[in-house]
Parts: C-alpha cells; sequence; structure tokens
C-alpha cells in the first residue's frame, strides 16, 4: 500500500511530492517531498543553529544517543531490513547482512572511538624558537556536513556517513538518491526517539537540484555515486572552497592464480558479483584467472551461478538475487552485455533483462573477453561477472592496473605470501587476499579509492571522521620573560650566539 512519508522536524509545507516505487514490483510504496532550494536553506539554518549544542554535549553525551540508536536498530531489525528491500528490490538476506548488521555496529564503534581518534595530541619539535613551549593539535567539529548518498545502499552508503559525523559533533543534513529515500526517513524517526537533539540530523528528499542546494549551503561535503557526478560536486566544492570526500567508481578486479582453492575462489566470484544484484562499488566486477585453471574455474562458476534464485523478495530465505534498483542501470548492464557479444564474448548463464514489471536483468557469466569491450573497462554495476584468460600473474597485475579505477582487488593463491606480494602491485585502494569486500566491516581499516576514477578521501579508521573536522593547532607558552632572544633591539654578539645555535640543531650526518 502507498503512503505518504512524513518525517518530524524534515518536511516543508511547499513542496511537489515524488513517488517511490518498489523496484521489484514497480508497485508505488510512499511519497516523498521534493524540497525547493529555499527549503534546502531554510534546513541549513535549523541545522547551524542546533549545532553548537550537540557539540557542547561532548563525546559522552552524544555516544549515549548513538548507542540508544544502535539498540533500536536491532529492536526493529525486520522493519528496518523490510523498508531496505522495498525501496531497493535487494534479496532480504543482502539487506539484513550488508546494511542492518553494518549500521549496528557503526553506532557502536563511533561512539567508542571518537573520543580517541579526536583525542588532543601532543606535538613534539625540534624547532628552536618553540623550545620549553606546549604545542597541542586539536579537532573540532565542522559545522554543518552534507551527505549526498546513493540509491544501491541507503543504509551503508547513504546514511552510514551520517554516524561519523554526528559523533564528532557535527550537525548533518542527508540527502538521500529519491529512488531510495524511505530508509533514510527511517533513520530520522529512530534518532528523533533516541534522543538526537531537534535540527542536528535533517533529511533533504528531492532530486538533483535538492542536493545541488545542499551542496551550496553546508560547510563540508561527502558524495558517493558516479565519477561523472563526483567530479561536478568536486567542482561545485572547490568553488565554495569547502571540503569535499567523494567516494566514486569501481571497475574491481578478481586474479585467481593456478595454485588457488577453486571452489573458495569460485564461491566468492558468483557472491561477490551478483550480491546486491551486482550493485555494489567494492565488489567483483572482473576477473582474471590463470590458464591452467581457466576451465575447471569457469565450470564452478557457471553451475553456482545457474543455481541461484533469482526473483521478487518475500521475506528471509525467499531468493538469492532480487531486482535492480536504478532503472538507467538496467540499460547500461544491457550495453555492456551486447556490446560484449558483438565482439566476440559467449554468454554462458543469462544475458537478457527481465520482462514485466520491475526493474530486471539475470545473472550472467561472459567469457572469451577482451579489454576492448565495456564490460572490462566501464563500471557495469549490475549481475554480471566477465571472465578472462590469462598466461601468468604477470598478464594478470597488468591488466588489473589498466583501468581509470582503483577502488578494491581480490587475489585467490594458496601462497599467501605471494598473495600478499601481488596485492600490494595492484593499483586500488583496498585488496584482499583470498577473500573479498569483507574489509569493508573493519571499521578500523581506511577505505578509500587507490585511482583518480575512484574518489577521493577515505571511509572508516581514524581519517574516517577527521574528515569532518577542522584542525586546531594551539602553543602554549608557559615559563618565559619580558622578551625572546630573538627579539628586537638586533646586536651582534646575539646574532653571532643564534648562528652558534642553528648549526647545532641543523648539523646533518656527513655527504656520503
Amino acid at each position: 500500500m502507498a503512503t505518504t512519508a512524513h518525517a518530524p522536524r524534515n518536511s516543508l509545507p511547499n513542496s511537489e511530492m515524488i513517488a517511490v516505487e518498489n523496484p521489484a514490483t514497480g508497485e508505488i510504496i510512499g511519497h516523498i517531498p521534493d524540497l525547493t532550494p529555499d527549503e534546502v536553506t531554510e534546513l541549513a539554518r535549523r541545522a547551524r543553529a542546533a549545532q553548537p549544542g550537540w557539540e557542547a554535549l561532548g563525546y559522552r553525551g552524544r555516544a549515549h544517543v548513538l548507542r540508544r540508536m544502535q539498540r533500536w536498530l536491532m529492536d526493529n531489525a525486520d522493519r528496518v531490513i523490510t523498508t531496505i528491500s522495498n525501496e531497493t528490490g535487494k534479496a532480504y538476506e543482502d539487506a539484513q547482512i550488508a546494511e542492518l548488521a553494518y549500521g549496528a555496529q557503526a553506532f557502536g564503534f563511533w561512539a567508542k572511538n571518537a573520543p580517541k581518534y579526536l583525542a588532543d595530541e601532543k606535538i613534539k619539535s625540534s624547532a628552536l624558537f618553540v623550545k620549553g613551549k606546549c604545542l597541542t593539535l586539536r579537532y573540532r567539529p565542522i559545522g554543518v556536513v552534507g551527505v549526498i548518498g546513493p540509491w544501491n545502499y541507503p543504509l551503508v552508503n547513504s546514511f552510514g556517513d551520517c554516524i561519523p559525523a554526528l559523533a564528532a559533533g557535527n550537525s548533518v543534513i542527508l540527502k538521500p538518491s529519491e529512488y531510495t529515500p524511505m530508509t533514510s526517513l527511517l533513520m530520522a524517526e529512530g534518532l528523533a526517539a533516541c534522543g538526537l537533539p531537534e535540527d542536528v540530523f535533517l533529511v533533504a528528499t528531492g532530486r538533483g537540484a535538492t542536493g545541488a542546494a545542499v551542496l551550496d549551503n553546508v560547510d563540508m561535503i561527502m558524495f558517493t555515486g558516479s565519477t561523472a557526478t563526483g567530479r561536478t560536486v568536486g567542482t561545485r566544492a572547490a568553488e565554495r572552497l569547502i571540503p569535499a570526500s567523494l567516494e566514486l567508481g569501481g571497475k574491481d578486479p578478481m586474479i585467481v592464480l593456478a595454485d588457488a582453492d577453486l571452489e573458495r575462489a569460485a564461491n566468492h566470484a558468483v557472491y561477490y558479483a551478483m550480491f546486491n544484484c551486482g550493485q555494489t562499488c567494492a565488489s567483483i566486477e572482473r576477473c582474471y584467472v590463470e590458464a591452467s585453471v581457466y576451465d575447471d574455474f569457469v565450470d564452478r562458476v557457471t553451475a553456482k551461478t545457474r543455481g541461484l534464485r533469482h526473483g521478487v523478495p518475500n521475506g528471509p530465505g525467499s531468493v538469492d538475487v532480487g531486482s535492480m534498483t536504478f532503472p538507467p542501470q538496467v540499460e547500461i548492464v544491457e550495453r555492456h552485455v551486447e556490446d560484449a557479444r558483438q565482439r566476440g564474448a559467449r554468454v554462458l548463464v543469462g544475458g537478457h533483462r527481465g520482462r514485466g514489471p520491475g526493474h530486471w536483468f539475470e545473472p550472467t557469466i561472459l567469457v572469451d573477453v577482451d579489454h576492448d569491450m565495456a564490460c572490462m573497462r566501464e563500471e557495469t554495476f549490475g549481475p554480471t561477472l566477465p571472465i578472462m584468460e590469462v598466461t601468468d600473474a604477470d598478464e594478470a597485475i597488468r591488466l588489473a592496473n589498466d583501468s581509470e579505477y582503483g577502488l578494491c582487488a581480490s587475489v585467490f593463491t594458496r601462497d599467501a605470501k605471494r598473495g600478499e606480494a601481488i596485492a600490494r602491485q595492484i593499483k586500488a585502494g583496498s585488496v584482499t587476499v583470498n577473500d573479498a569486500l569483507v574489509n569493508y566491516t573493519a571499521l578500523e581499516l581506511p577505505m578509500g579509492g587507490g585511482a583518480p576514477g575512484s574518489g577521493v578521501g577515505y571511509r572508516h579508521g581514524a581519517g574516517g571522521i577527521r574528515k569532518y573536522c577542522r584542525q586546531q593547532s594551539l602553543l602554549v607558552s608557559r615559563i618565559h620573560g619580558h622578551r625572546d632572544l630573538h627579539m628586537h633591539p638586533y646586536n651582534a654578539t646575539r646574532t653571532r650566539l643564534l648562528t652558534r645555535l642553528l648549526a647545532l640543531l641543523n648539523r646533518g650526518l656527513p655527504a656520503r
């Protein structure tokens, strides 16, 4: 049944409404306001006014709210998962494993680690003129953070970026995709129930103009989406001289060496290529397999893909792969598959878009592919896995690096030491050996692009919260006279003394 989304403290009276569709069925499941630029400006005013009070609560006060939200998320787990599944079309378990589990972990993680990552740092210096003085680096919240989120993971990669920003003491305006806004509104409801002060977290629903208005009204922007849009966001942020963190596209390679555990490699290839119907930027988008095990690996992957249950999610255990979420993405997947066919690739499984209501493309395995094909060079972002035969590890590394993207990669081999050596040669921000994607669940481990096409900035770890802060350097002089040695009036004796001191401090090692 279709509903109208009413977000307490978010909705503004002049907005037109946008219909939200279940992409697996075509059913309208809700309506959201399409906020105008003026309405976004008003949201920013409210967020800016609320931020100092939220900051004043300190880490302990903010952590109390975040931990309550962690419990709320688990107490409302089925409602959260169902909301995500309904607006994305993903399988129930995809929403549980990736979205719910990540969100619950993130609330606890940032509540615990924000004080550690943002603690004052005592700085030691060898500089002559600050001897005996106290040097401190501190982190201050940046103010109002704007988050523009994608449609593929409305909790993880949309709302999830708000959690460390809130933990740091910022107010946040989240602009979710107009295709998947319901999860963000549900999170706003949960935070309000958990005691978050009014206007500290606001959801700006709407289309592209709404996102542009968010960018024009905040003090920092966190964007996740396509590389093309990311360039536009980065350019506008630069014009406004505000910091921007951009998590963009991926064309994640998987390398399978001859000595790999082929059963494990095949399971990972199918699972992570088809997880969330292939709509994961840090997944497996292309595969390189050494010639001696190529046929065996392809046979295993083909059999596993044929066994996948593909259909409308209807609760736990109902399907393995759901629908696609974003209608134009189906066109891109179909174009990549058809381009590969025309250039000589064979489709072993799938290869067709769905018919009837909803947005569908079959889980698809492509072989006899090469780097002249779009499916090996462009981000497909759908349920396809092109598999390419290579002569050896060196060729696999060269092809893996032959891309404008560099988000994630994986290497499979029984020789872990060799696998790590190969991983270190791949130009990607994150590389796993005998695994894939699970690195994202380690919030202590930074996650970001290793090539321009995959963005700038990092999630997770210390950098994942410090980016939402401004650094402030403090110097405190506690023991001092009325005048320092180097001050006016100059005289020759003191000048010669300073020369000797500088020589002592800056005498390097003898040159060889």
